[in-house]
């Protein structure tokens, strides 16, 4: 007999692909069933431009398939809508008619990228500032950043023309997944996802295409835009057990999906620490944001759901500035003739910062730089003799992290736009007792910490 119907949302995240199923019951939406896989997608190209920072799509859609076939097959046959977000601000790009290639699979239809480029994430450093100021000025309440869209594509253009020539489709990882799934020739993208990318104008929900032309930007690789929640099509077939003609929702930003899984009050700010770190909080209703950025601001308006923005200050140091402490530490054990597994160091410096709960050393853990400061990189200081150990630099890294965002947008603030309470997700934070210790002494608010908040979760609810 069958079950009642489900809803499959995606997260096709930096590290890991997540998979959820989410069923209506009396009480409202309930998770039914979930599955991660990590990706292992980092490609180090040789061609790769120097600071680039890309992932072999082949290798995050096999993750993909791997989450689907692990799903309960007989859930998968009930799903009738599939919400897919990702990453805002990455590029792939492929051949409209020659995407991927369908094959049966172990449980079902399934699709494998064919004439696809790899991805080039948010993380991507090769636009520098000097090149950024090179471009034209975008008609855009967002800055411009390395990692955008637009900037990756202005890069292309400008420094390997012939790339560009064998793809005349753009678009995110999770727009490409949308296009496949639903046989589009021509990609649609989120507004989310188009402010991601720059040269985007959010009040008139379109692209700046005569400031990109006058350019020479290739606009033709630009993507249709719709609203977020809408329907960019159905399944042209079966995809693993999943029936033909499920509806596909427009393709979305994971950020706001992360906080639309686990918002409820307009009065809660939300604290995310995954790879990277967000503090975002809902603006009043009927908000707009200004004409123009401020490029020294660190806070953003990403906009959201039904017309509303959200305040973001995203730190580009999150998650991301612990492992590469981690992988310093691991390096340095290795130099001195020890071999250690990170996972082992994570649990020891955690457990080390625990023990120490005060550390006078001051940590700025600006390893990444930040898309207002990108010249501004880690430092410390205030060391002495007596705070060297493990524990008290971990300790001290992690408070850094917290006053990072602190220091973007401040209680001062958050206290004038009525917040109340703080809702804590992310991996990085579920693992690090030290973290949210630090939180809670930094922020005056209670905190809640949300179990099963994710994208992939927030991408099924919305549908």
């Amino acid at each position: 007999e069958p079950g009642p119907a489900c809803v499959l949302g995606i997260d096709l995240g930096t590290t890991s692909v997540k998979a959820a199923l989410v069923t209506g019951t009396e009480r409202g939406l309930a998770l039914a069933q979930s599955c991660s896989r990590e990706t292992q997608s980092h490609s180090d190209s040789p061609g790769a431009a120097p600071q680039a920072m890309e992932q072999d799509v082949q290798e995050i859609i096999r993750a993909l398939n791997e989450c689907l076939a692990a799903l309960p097959q007989q859930q998968l046959q009930q799903v009738t809508h599939i919400g897919v977000s990702g990453q805002m601000h990455g590029v792939v790009f492929w051949k409209s008619d020659k995407g991927c290639k369908w094959s049966e699979s172990g449980t079902g239809p399934a699709f494998e990228p064919e004439q696809v480029s790899h991805l080039v994430t948010w993380q991507d450093g090769r636009c520098s500032p000097t090149f950024l100021a090179s471009l034209p000025l975008p008609q855009s309440h967002v800055s411009l950043a390395t990692g955008f869209g637009c900037a990756t594509v202005f890069w292309y253009s400008k420094n390997s023309p012939d790339f560009l020539k064998a793809y005349d489709a753009a678009g995110t990882i999770q727009d490409y997944v949308v296009a496949m799934l639903c046989d589009l020739k021509k990609p649609l993208m989120s507004v989310q996802n188009a402010a991601g990318w720059g040269y985007f104008n959010c009040r008139k929900k379109s692209w700046n295409t005569d400031v990109l032309k006058k350019s020479s930007f290739p606009v033709h690789l630009l993507p249709e835009v719709g609203d977020p929640g809408s329907i960019a099509g159905r399944t042209t077939c079966a995809w693993h057990r999943i029936p033909e003609g499920a509806k596909v929702g427009i393709a979305l930003g994971d950020f706001q999906c992360s906080v639309y899984s686990c918002l409820t009050e307009r009065t809660d700010a939300v604290l995310n620490i995954s790879t990277s770190a967000q503090l975002a909080i809902s603006m009043p209703l009927g908000f707009q944001p200004p004409e123009a950025p401020d490029p020294s601001s660190a806070v953003t308006y990403f906009p959201y759901f039904n017309g509303d923005y959200l305040a973001v200050a995203a730190s580009l140091n999150g998650g991301n500035v612990l492992a590469a402490f981690v992988g310093m530490v691991a390096q340095w054990a290795q130099e001195l003739g020890f071999q250690v597994q990170e996972s082992a160091i994570y649990t020891r410096i955690i457990q080390a910062a625990l023990a120490q709960k005060h550390s006078k050393l001051s940590v700025r853990p600006t390893v990444f730089g930040e898309r207002h400061l990108p010249e501004l990189l880690a430092s410390v200081s205030s060391i002495g003799a007596s705070e060297l150990s493990l524990g008290h630099v971990t300790r001290a890294l992690c408070r850094g992290l917290v006053e990072n965002l602190c220091s973007m947008l401040p209680v001062q603030h958050l206290e004038e736009l009525g917040v109340r309470r703080i809702l804590g997700s992310g991996s990085a934070l579920a693992r690090n007792e030290v973290l949210r210790q630090e939180v809670e002494r930094i922020f005056p608010f209670p905190v809640v910490y949300g179990k099963d908040v994710d994208a992939a979760v927030g991408a099924a609810m919305v549908m």
